[in-house]
């Protein structure tokens, strides 16, 4: 108990102290998490958006795989990038293996799907209440998901959060596909690893504190949009 309590002190005096381990690699963390987000949104609020208001054959096979891809497994997904991304692979000849870059590819492809889902689910309440008026005005199918994305943008902040969270604490494939390199892919959750496994507690703990501090902000941020939300303020 005495070992734990010293380490819980240790670390807390990290955090507050600004240790420079702790904040280099908190600072990639959020590098290369909220590089995967914007990306991941960019590409995940549109397609929300388009299956929302579009109608084919296929529609509803398309959005049970994207429900399904929330569940895919990340350590897959960290092999699935490794193998495309390695010499042998297709895209070897660009280097990118080991590298934030490849990081954050495979963080985009982990939370993209959840993002996109999240979205249709706003984006088609917004579309029942609008459906009528911007058909009748002949609007195109990209005004209709720009006005979308736009009166919906407080649901839409909750999705691209909701993405943050998942991505800044998953470490299967990121310690797959970036290989956890001192001062350049080390990132808070494969630290906290490593850091545990050699029984430097202190650093471990430091960057526990950080990471729960983070999805504590997330959490709390999503409950402040959702309640503006539901009061019609913003």
């Amino acid at each position: 108990m005495g070992e734990i309590w010293e380490g819980l002190v240790a670390g807390f005096w990290l955090l507050i102290t600004l240790d420079a381990d702790l904040v280099d690699i908190t600072l990639r963390s959020l590098q290369v998490t909220l590089t995967a987000v914007v990306i991941a949104s960019a590409m995940g609020l549109p397609l929300g958006a388009w299956l929302a208001i579009r109608r084919f054959r296929s529609r509803r096979t398309v959005i049970a795989l994207l429900n399904a891809l929330m569940g895919l497994p990340p350590v897959v997904v960290g092999l699935i990038v490794y193998l495309m991304l390695s010499r042998s692979g297709p895209f070897g000849v660009f280097g990118l293996l080991f590298t934030p870059t490849a990081m954050i590819i495979a963080q985009v492809i982990i939370i993209t799907p959840l993002i996109a889902s999240i979205a249709h689910q706003a984006m088609r309440d917004i579309w029942a209440e609008y459906h009528d008026l911007l058909i009748s005005l002949s609007t195109s199918h990209w005004q209709r998901i720009r006005t979308l994305l736009w009166d919906g943008r407080r649901a839409l902040i909750t999705a691209a959060l909701a993405g943050f969270g998942r991505a800044i604490g998953e470490v299967g494939a990121i310690m797959i596909v970036g290989g956890n390199i001192d001062q350049a892919t080390r990132v808070l959750t494969t630290a906290i690893a490593l850091e545990t496994g050699k029984g430097d507690f202190a650093l471990a703990l430091g960057l526990g504190f950080v990471l729960i501090g983070l999805a504590m902000t997330v959490n709390l941020i999503i409950h402040m949009v959702g309640r503006t939300e539901r009061e019609g303020k913003w």
